[in-house]
């Protein structure tokens, strides 16, 4: 019997050391005994606008569930470490609009994460299908609707930090309408507003600085342009008055180069902000990415 019940334990031994090594190797997972507030964010513009809305705030910890090189999550699967992440949340911070496909099946696994659709309250663009355009934090007034709603509901589901989470709400939209007003007082006088850019993720952008986006390169990013299409937007571009390619840091510019070269446009950078590295530096990254989409704009249209 004693040898029986040695056995036992040393199986029950094994098994918690097991456990306890794929705990160690599986990545930002909370902790069963945290008595913390956990929020997850599902890519990167949500998380740097969740760390500046919950900085500072004492035991809330904020981890961006995806890479912060992943990008926009077109076709985004998720992975075993994801809702492993997610099992350990207590808010799950997303942008909404379409952007997340995964959204349903999160919800079908973690039936009790709460979750935080910050597009709530947007008037969304549809693209040439019919579809919802998801890239409304392109757009700066859009990004401060995202914060104010990120503020008002982790403020219910998370009430003792409240007041916090309002008080940074409002000290970052500060920058936010600061940025803004920077850009429209220097765009707004341009009269060449025609560009065409690298994938759909500008139409909320274009419509707030009244910029027309002439034609799209890449519908699908990732997906290069047929030889037709790349003639097509040859052609346009000749006989059009468009000087100005808008290609995205994170993808090749190769498309928008060879159209470069056959028109004698220029190519551009312009930067969705969807990339960067998840850490405490990453508050000011999205104002970052805008103060550099104003001085390519500044270059290419003046």
């Amino acid at each position: 019997m004693r040898s029986k019940k040695i056995g036992v334990f040393i199986m029950l031994f094994i098994s918690v050391a097991v456990l306890s090594g794929c705990a160690s190797n599986s990545g930002p997972i909370k902790s069963e005994t945290s008595d913390g507030f956990t929020i997850v964010t599902s890519f990167y513009p949500m998380y740097v606008e969740t760390i500046n809305v919950t900085k500072d705030v004492p035991d809330v910890e904020v981890i961006n569930m995806t890479q912060p090189q992943t990008g926009c999550l077109h076709d985004y699967q998720l992975k075993p470490q994801d809702l492993k992440t997610l099992a350990g949340a207590d808010a799950f911070v997303v942008n909404g609009a379409g952007m997340e496909d995964f959204l349903a099946d999160v919800i079908k696994q973690e039936k009790n994460l709460k979750i935080v659709e910050v597009s709530e309250g947007i008037d969304l663009i549809k693209d040439e299908s019919g579809e919802d355009n998801a890239h409304v934090w392109v757009s700066i007034s859009n990004s401060i609707i995202q914060v104010k709603n990120i503020a008002d509901q982790l403020s219910e589901l998370d009430p003792d930090h409240a007041a916090a989470y309002q008080s940074n709400a409002a000290v970052y939209i500060a920058k936010l309408e600061a940025e803004k007003e920077k850009m429209h007082a220097s765009l707004d006088a341009v009269s060449n507003r025609d560009i065409i850019t690298f994938h759909e993720a500008f139409p909320y952008f274009a419509k707030e600085f009244n910029l027309n986006i002439v034609d799209v390169i890449e519908r699908e990013p990732g997906t290069a342009p047929s030889p037709k299409e790349l003639e097509d937007t040859i052609k346009l571009i000749k006989a059009s008055n468009v000087k100005a390619l808008f290609a995205e840091p994170q993808y090749s510019a190769e498309a928008a180069q060879t159209i470069a070269n056959e028109t004698g446009a220029k190519v551009y950078s312009l930067d969705p902000g969807v990339t960067g590295e998840a850490d405490e530096s990453a508050d000011d990254d999205y104002l970052k990415v805008m103060d550099s989409n104003l001085k390519s704009l500044e270059e290419a249209l003046k």
